[in-house]
């Protein structure tokens, strides 16, 4: 709440003196504490003085404002212009405040001090700052005594602390030298390892050099060379038109031959376990450092280029490993491309080329994996049988490499055996699952068999958990012969594989095919049939008649293009035709 306003006419000193005297009543009787009564009695008295030396007549408005409690309150003070009042504002400062801890006298603020009290009153306040002083005056004296005995102590412990620091130096300078070294080691450590990771993930020498050449330039060799004894055997067919190192320095002849680092410089390089050599002709400036590539043979020899005046012994034991591990991981791709080598091969001499049979048109594709051993399991065949019948055979043996070849030849040989006795497609599946878990109990296969017989409108197919083939009808309807397939081939479970049937007259195609054609990373194999059969239902009837093979080609084109081919890929394409 606030109480009523007090006005105070100001035009002379007696009125200011009297209206100072009445503020100063105010705030002693709520008993504000005398050094805020003092600045607030200080700060109006300078404000009167510039009314009265504006000249005119001023208004000194005085508010008791009281708390919602009523116990407490604020004293307001402003000095404003009556009529003019000089040139320029008069209060330039907010108004002026003073706290009252408790109410004023109810006859309120407009009881009057008498002069002579009042001035009797401002000693108070002045002896109020004066004890102020005092005591601040005996803090700085106290505080002058403790900092005088902390000088002191300062002053007695600075001879040991300049010796202290002296020794301080020395041994963070020692352990600076030392964190330098451990960090530099650290960093070739590192360095080391992942060098090795990125090398020994490849398989292909080609993509091994490259990245060795990456990561070894600028930071610690200007320039490399490698010279691999069996350059032609190792060079892979997509850097045919690859330069090659024609010219090779002293230093790598003298590694080639003694099996032992060189360093070839001005001055000897005094590296550990690296013979010296005088500065070679090809890099008069650099020394060069010439390390063989060994693994159970000696491979040929790295040579680097100094990236500054000289190799450093650390340096030069981290190349001289990664050197090591570098002729290893080379051994290593060498020993997998000749496996992949002959298990292709191998897949490759044992497919089937395609007879004529009428009213029957054939196409196959094998196209084998890009990288990895994921080659030697998948297989197609075609062959008549003594009833003028032809089966047609997609299959795929679980693992890789020349064992999974090994063994798809093995199933392609004993279903051939089986198939001349002219048992279905079911009983011949059914005798395959017999042989493989009793010869290889380790390994499965998929299989799917088509028969087809001439003049008759139908195939008849049984499946070992194959992927399901795809029909084209003469009118460009596609449909999957999705019948529940039997279990893959050598599962350890008596099994007996069923016979299917299927429409397929004349103008119909069938698409035989192994999962590489339609998996791919992160989706289902759905998918992949889904795009197989739009694929099938772009052909059109004349296209796969007049020409299968471009027809089969047309068909891989689109499934194929963004596949990474990290599994082999059968395709066997049966068009018939009337006889």
């Amino acid at each position: 709440m606030t109480a009523p306003t007090d006005v105070w006419k100001i035009a002379s000193v007696a009125a200011a003196a009297r209206a100072r005297a009445a503020v100063d009543r105010i705030a002693t009787d709520a008993g504000a504490p005398a050094l805020e009564r003092a600045r607030l009695l200080s700060a109006l008295t300078a404000r009167l003085r510039r009314c009265l030396g504006r000249g005119g007549e001023c208004e000194l408005l005085l508010h008791v404002r009281q708390s919602t409690a009523g116990r407490t309150g604020r004293l307001e003070a402003s000095l404003s212009p009556v009529g003019h009042c000089g040139p320029g504002p008069l209060d330039e400062a907010p108004s002026l405040t003073c706290s009252l801890p408790h109410q004023p006298a109810q006859d309120g603020p407009s009881v009057a001090t008498s002069l002579p009290e009042a001035l009797l009153r401002a000693d108070e306040y002045t002896a109020a700052v004066l004890n102020l002083l005092d005591e601040q005056e005996s803090l700085v004296r106290l505080h002058r005594e403790e900092l005088h005995q902390t000088n002191q102590g300062v002053l007695a412990l600075h001879a040991d602390l300049e010796a202290s620091a002296r020794a301080q130096r020395d041994l963070l300078e020692a352990e600076r030298t030392a964190r330098a070294e451990a960090e530099r080691a650290r960093r070739l450590l590192t360095f080391l390892g992942d060098a090795s990771a990125a090398i020994t993930s490849s398989l292909s020498h080609t993509a091994i050099l490259r990245r060795l050449s990456d990561m070894l330039a600028p930071d610690y060799a200007e320039h490399l060379d490698v010279w691999l004894f069996d350059e032609e055997e190792y060079a892979d067919h997509e850097d045919e038109h690859a330069p090659r190192v024609r010219e090779h320095s002293a230093a790598a002849v003298a590694a080639a031959r003694t099996g032992r680092p060189q360093h070839a410089a001005a001055h000897p390089g005094g590296l550990p376990g690296v013979d010296d050599l005088p500065p070679s002709a090809l890099s008069p400036q650099r020394p060069l450092l010439a390390i063989p590539l060994v693994a159970q043979r000696l491979l040929g020899v790295l040579t680097l280029t100094a990236p500054g005046p000289r190799f450093d012994e650390d340096t030069s034991v981290m190349l001289v490993e990664l050197a090591r591990r570098v002729g290893v991981a080379l051994d290593r791709a060498h020993r997998y491309q000749q496996s992949r080598n002959t298990a292709e091969a191998l897949q490759r001499a044992q497919l089937t080329e395609l007879p004529t049979p009428l009213g029957l048109l054939l196409a196959a594709r094998y196209l084998p994996a890009t990288w990895g051993m994921n080659i030697g399991g998948d297989w197609y065949d075609a062959f008549l049988q003594p009833d003028g019948s032809l089966l047609a055979v997609i299959g795929d043996v679980t693992g890789h490499g020349l064992h999974a070849a090994v063994v798809m030849g093995q199933l392609r040989t004993a279903l051939r055996a089986y198939a001349v006795e002219n048992a279905t497609p079911g009983e011949i599946l059914t005798r395959l699952h017999r042989m493989l878990g009793h010869l290889q109990p380790d390994l499965y296969a998929t299989a799917l068999i088509a028969r087809f017989r001439p003049g008759e409108p139908e195939v008849v197919w049984a499946s070992a958990g194959h992927p399901p083939a795809v029909v084209r009808a003469a009118d460009g309807t596609v449909r999957v012969l999705d019948a529940k397939p039997g279990v893959m081939l050598g599962i350890p479970l008596h099994y007996v594989y069923t016979d299917h049937r299927a429409e397929l007259p004349a103008g119909s195609s069938l698409v035989l095919y192994t999962d590489g054609l339609v998996e791919r990373r992160g989706q289902g194999i759905d998918a992949g049939i889904n795009r197989l059969s739009h694929a099938l239902a772009a052909l059109n009837t004349p296209e796969l008649e007049q020409d299968l093979d471009a027809a089969a080609d047309a068909l891989l084109k689109p499934l194929l293009h963004d596949s990474e081919r990290d599994d082999d890929v059968c395709l066997l394409l049966c068009h018939t035709v009337a006889p």
